[in-house]
């Protein structure tokens, strides 16, 4: 039973999360030179939602959010609205635990109905062959007096509306407007089986009849072939290089449509703008801040940011590290059986991978104590070890690793690194139409298999991990691309005069506090920027993972310190109260069935 429920939550997480190829006679991309795409308001996809709809819950209420899925009148064939639906139900279940143990009841007990007007555009930055996806949201409760705009970037590589939840509770308080972009990355796939990709409304589209939002150079040439595209991963474009840069553009779109929409100027001279992101989003919005030349920002909020300092190991090296020798840490019964998603067959797999290793000489015995040594020594503190099960069961680190090469590699969906692809052979008509809205970005779901073709032996899986690790530890030309495209993607840890938060999980197993914030934080204070840094007792990555059997009993959910934090950085901004110095949260998960409040958070209950 216990293993049936680690494959039923499978799905779950990744919807969160996360060479002998025909590229011979593949087509190279040619150079361009894109400019900046003109906001043209005729290009942008103008909609209302009121009475049975609104913009943060999309008329579903938090009863709805936390009931099964939307499904549309006919799946095979989702209007525009059904999928919009969808992708607001998706976010809110991927980034969140909609129950008790998530804050929902207790913290958050409604959610108002937001009306209002949603402007939705692509948008090209400069050098970029493919645009991001940005999408405003307009309440009509919007202040003209004392305007307000929140930037949203998603987490990780998921659709634009990936960062609703993180804003959504401080926005309807406020009347903000929010602006809300994909960063470049995002779930715009292009299936080759039947040349259709995503247009603005969302809905799929044979390739040449609308602009679609991933596009890939190749795609005449392919058709008819089964595999998936995927923005981040395939798109040639190193779109985290920019990241940034993507959610500075996106409030250049924020401003464009009030001024287009309202009366009077609005300008960052007189319209509050804070931005906000989770992990992947958090990252993007502190490098935001630090190339922010034009003072666009008045205040970021940082959640669990996956940002690499200038000193520091980046995700691609810790996470490969972890691909090869996590597994082996779980070989241990005693310890692996008292983890989140700790299963008998992870122990079986955790010995044949020592085995593996130390047969490899990569170990000196095939003992799971050696292997937590080597990932100890890389950085890795106990709280995040405390996650090895729930990483290893769910692929995480290999699935992330494998995206990222070829984005880094700039590589398109038939010639990635190690010899993997994204198929969608096996994914029904619905599913394809659904992938835009319920798909994390990157890796396997809903029909889309990710095809490791160095599969070998009875550690299957090994080979083509080592290969990623090489492409990181070795010499050749592709190595050498690969770190300096990773490093083109590294932080500066600089940051302007304005309040800037940051947010992590002590216990997070993705992007350890120990190699990401803590850090960031040192070197951005040696460099003389002022942040403050609360750090959260009990609190991992996957707050959705508090739906997993006894979960909820061990852990707190991270979402809400993102709502403090919004609360504080603009209680700062109106001079309320100052800044503050760093905190450490110590919390306690509300007993089994019952609901959380803010006590149990360390929080006051009106933040």
């Amino acid at each position: 039973m216990r293993f049936r429920t680690m494959i039923r939550l499978c799905y779950l997480v990744f919807i969160l999360v996360v060479a002998l190829s025909l590229s011979a006679c593949q087509p190279e991309p040619e150079s361009v030179d894109v400019e900046p795409a003109a906001s043209d308001p005729a290009t942008w996809r103008i909609s209302e939602y009121r009475d049975d709809d609104d913009l943060i819950t999309a008329g579903l209420g938090i009863d709805g959010l936390m009931a099964g899925a939307p499904s549309a009148a006919d799946p095979d064939q989702p209007t525009a609205d059904e999928l919009r639906r969808l992708a607001i139900h998706n976010a809110w279940n991927s980034l969140s635990a909609m129950s008790p143990a998530g804050g929902f009841g207790g913290l958050l007990v409604d959610l108002d109905n937001v009306p209002g007007l949603e402007f939705s555009a692509f948008r090209t930055l400069p050098g970029h062959r493919h645009p991001a996806r940005v999408l405003v949201q307009l309440p009509d409760a919007f202040s003209t007096e004392q305007p307000c705009l929140v930037v949203v970037a998603a987490s990780g590589s998921r659709s634009v509306h990936g960062g609703i939840p993180l804003a959504a509770p401080f926005v309807a308080e406020h009347g903000c407007a929010a602006v809300h972009t994909d960063k470049g990355a995002g779930t715009d796939f292009f299936d080759y089986s039947n040349g259709h990709g995503v247009a603005l409304s969302g809905q799929r589209v044979e390739f040449g009849q609308q602009q679609l939002g991933f596009e890939p150079y190749d795609a005449e040439v392919r058709l008819g072939a089964t595999a998936v595209g995927m923005a981040h991963a395939h798109s040639g474009d190193h779109p985290e290089a920019d990241w940034g840069r993507f959610v500075l553009d996106a409030v250049q779109f924020g401003l464009e449509v009030l001024n287009e929409s309202l009366d009077g100027s609005f300008s960052p001279a007189n319209t509050r703008i804070i931005a906000t992101g989770l992990s992947n989003g958090g990252g993007a919005v502190l490098r935001a801040a630090e190339v922010d030349e034009q003072g666009l920002l008045d205040g970021v909020v940082a959640v669990m940011p996956n940002i690499t300092p200038p000193e520091g190991p980046h995700l691609y090296d810790y996470g490969t590290l972890a691909a090869i020798y996590q597994p082996c840490t779980l070989a241990d019964q005693d310890t692996t059986m008292d983890m989140p998603l700790g299963n008998p067959l992870l122990v079986a797999a955790g010995q044949q991978r020592c085995q593996s290793l130390a047969g490899a000489g990569l170990l000196d015995a095939a003992e799971a104590d050696l292997a937590r040594q080597v990932l100890r020594s890389a950085g890795f503190d106990d709280p995040a070890l405390e996650l090895g099960a729930a990483n290893v069961a769910l692929d995480l680190w290999r699935t992330v690793a494998a995206g990222y090469a070829s984005a880094y590699l700039r590589r398109g969906a038939f010639d990635m690194p190690c010899r993997f692809q994204m198929s969608g052979s096996q994914a029904s008509t619905s599913q394809r139409h659904a992938w835009w809205a319920t798909h994390s970005g990157v890796g396997p779901g809903g029909g889309i298999d990710m095809l490791d073709r160095m599969v070998e032996g009875q550690d299957s899986a090994l080979p083509g991990i080592l290969c990623l690790r090489g492409l990181w530890a070795g010499q050749d030309e592709d190595s050498q691309a690969l770190v300096e495209a990773v490093n083109a993607t590294r932080a500066s840890a600089r940051l302007p005069a304005i309040p800037v938060l940051i947010v992590h999980g002590r216990d997070d197993g993705l992007v350890p506090a120990a190699l990401s914030s803590r850090p960031y934080v040192d070197q951005a204070r040696r460099q003389g920027s002022s942040v403050v840094y609360w750090e959260v007792d009990n609190a991992q990555h996957f707050d959705a993972l508090l739906n997993a059997p006894g979960v909820d009993r061990r852990f707190v959910p991270i979402l809400p310190f993102g709502w403090a934090g919004l609360e504080h950085v603009r209680a700062v901004l109106d001079g309320e109260i100052e800044p503050g110095s760093d905190r450490n949260f110590e919390t306690t998960p509300a007993p089994a069935g019952q609901p959380l409040n803010w006590e149990h958070l360390g929080l006051r209950a009106d933040r």
